[in-house]
């Protein structure tokens, strides 16, 4: 059975990770599997994606079985793990020109956590809790989480968090502004499926550009944020689907967005 699940339906791919035995922790091989399906999803006719995870946790972060090595061994490059697997996964998820959705089922730990984070939206299951488990282990935040708690939670809960290691449930974490929504359990999925195809009918170009403008703005002045305003509009308007969304708003009626 394949560690990642990947399907698609009307502009809608939803990617699974299923490894349920082991709380859909990260082995090398679904790892490489998950970014295969990252880039899958760019390339064809998504116009959303969905991540998730199968069984009773999202994702609780590196597989530790993995880590164990015999006697007299060298310690293990951890650094080369990130830039063999970690950075291209976070990179490929964060750089895709469409909606993401990760819709947290349950525990997600460690580069679980922070791979939600990662997403552009996150809805979290009322039982589902958060946790930077790194400091347990002696080590530091990886999989992007130094770059996204400071910026979605604030620098006092961010270092709260990972000096702690505690859990931060669902509910906590919607009143942090650290994810968009918490949910009902069973209202999980449905809710990021109607998200989803919400996003498939919506405007490919002006989602991408929604999503290039804010992603870059923590890092500009107000002068460069500006300008990128302008240059990202002046590109939009000159768009058929900017020609398509004026002439639905006149005609009282939906735009049909083709991406051109």
């Amino acid at each position: 059975m394949s560690s990642v699940l990947f399907e698609c339906r009307d502009g809608v791919a939803r990617i699974t990770l299923n490894r349920p035995d082991r709380l859909n922790s990260f082995s090398a091989g679904m790892r490489s599997e998950l970014l295969e399906a990252i880039r899958r999803a760019g390339a064809g006719d998504v116009r959303a994606l969905i991540l998730t995870g199968s069984g009773r946790a999202f994702c609780t972060g590196q597989d530790l079985a993995e880590r164990v090595a015999p006697a007299g061994a060298p310690p293990p490059d951890l650094g080369q793990s990130i830039e063999a697997f970690y950075k291209p996964l976070v990179l490929a998820l964060r750089n895709l020109p469409l909606p993401v959705i990760a819709a947290v089922n349950g525990a997600a730990a460690g580069a679980g956590a922070n791979l939600a984070l990662a997403c552009d939206i996150v809805l979290a299951a009322r039982s589902a809790v958060f946790i930077q488990a790194f400091c347990k282990l002696g080590l530091a935040q990886d999989c992007g989480g130094s770059y996204f708690l400071p910026r979605l939670a604030g620098t006092a809960r961010a270092m709260g968090l990972a000096l702690t290691g505690d859990r931060l449930g669902a509910e906590q974490a919607e009143a942090w502004g650290l994810i968009w929504k918490c949910v009902d359990d069973d209202r999980l999925l449905p809710e990021a499926e109607a998200l989803a195809a919400r996003f498939a009918q919506g405007p490919p170009l002006g989602y991408a550009a929604i999503k290039r403008t804010l992603y870059a703005s923590p890092d500009n002045t107000l002068e460069q944020q500006l300008d990128m305003e302008r240059d990202t509009q002046r590109e939009l308007g000159r768009s058929e689907d900017y020609r398509e969304g004026v002439a639905a708003f006149m005609e009282k009626r939906a735009p049909r967005f083709k991406g051109k």
